[in-house]
């Protein structure tokens, strides 16, 4: 598909800080923070999808390790206390 060299304009909104923070990145690597939407826009239309891999924080690396950690103390019955638990089947009415 070949796009026309015309140029719009764009409206998109950011959190302040997140605008900000990528303008001075943005501004380290040569580029302004409108060339850089149309660089992801043109690598995103060239590669059929979003151009990099988009994952959750919950499952970085420092969560995943505290994580293990925690099924580890889990599993040697550290900072466990005994409670009560209710019986199988239902309570006495």
């Amino acid at each position: 598909m070949a796009l026309s060299a015309r140029k719009v304009n764009v409206t998109v909104c950011l959190d302040r800080d997140v605008k900000e923070n990528a303008e001075l990145l943005f501004k380290e690597l040569g580029l302004s923070l409108s060339a850089a939407v149309g660089v992801f826009a043109r690598q995103a239309i060239q590669q059929g999808k979003i151009p990099f891999e988009i994952c959750d924080p919950f499952y970085g690396k420092s969560n995943m390790d505290e994580l293990k950690r925690i099924a580890a103390d889990i599993e040697a019955g550290k900072g466990l206390s005994p409670h009560n638990l209710i019986e199988d089947g239902a309570e006495d009415e």
